[in-house]
């Protein structure tokens, strides 16, 4: 009986063992209910911020993390026109304020078509620029009535009212989307430069 007890002991403890190595490896493969080996699908997800029905992580650059979003697919295509995607995939850091499809819509439909024209390509990278400013700045480094100089040599102001934060009379509508190449703002209007 000592005997017996003692296998059984020895057989828990083996496979308690055998449970505890398994648990911690790390393995390609599943099995299923047929024994055939399946790929491991699990995936580990990065902790974002959600803007157009896409999450934006911290391990993508601004561009790849704006290209995902449905709420910005004319800024994206105002950025591609310009030739900035290669500027705004760079080390950076940047600060983006990114109006939406919707703030886009507010600008004429003739003035906004004019701009996307190859030949007011200057133009619409003043206007684009306007929208960047050099370094990281993340919502608890703004402050009311702090000016800040864009890429395009004008400066910004913002400002806040009865808790809303906002650059130049646009809303402030989802802050510190963070970015490998800096932080983004989305915002309710198109900043235009005097």
């Amino acid at each position: 009986m000592k005997k017996q007890f003692l296998s059984v002991a020895m057989g828990v403890a083996f496979l308690a063992m055998t449970a505890a190595c398994n648990s911690t490896k790390t393995s390609s493969t599943t099995t299923d209910s047929t024994n055939m080996a399946m790929p491991d699908t699990t995936m580990t997800t990065e902790a974002g911020v959600e803007v157009g029905g896409a999450m934006m992580v911290p391990s993508k650059n601004i561009v790849e993390n704006a290209l995902g979003s449905s709420d910005h697919t004319t800024l994206v295509a105002a950025v591609k026109q310009a030739g900035l995607v290669e500027t705004l995939s760079g080390t950076g850091p940047f600060t983006v304020f990114a109006p939406t499809n919707e703030a886009f819509a507010k600008v004429p439909a003739a003035t906004l078509n004019d701009l996307m024209k190859p030949a007011m390509k200057a133009d619409l990278t003043k206007i684009l620029t306007y929208h960047v400013v050099p370094g990281a700045l993340k919502s608890s480094d703004l402050k009311d009535g702090m000016e800040l100089t864009t890429v395009q040599g004008q400066k910004l102001k913002i400002t806040t009212k009865d808790g809303k934060w906002m650059v130049n009379g646009a809303n402030i509508t989802i802050a510190d989307v963070i970015s490998s190449n800096g932080v983004t703002y989305v915002i309710d209007g198109v900043l235009m430069p005097k």
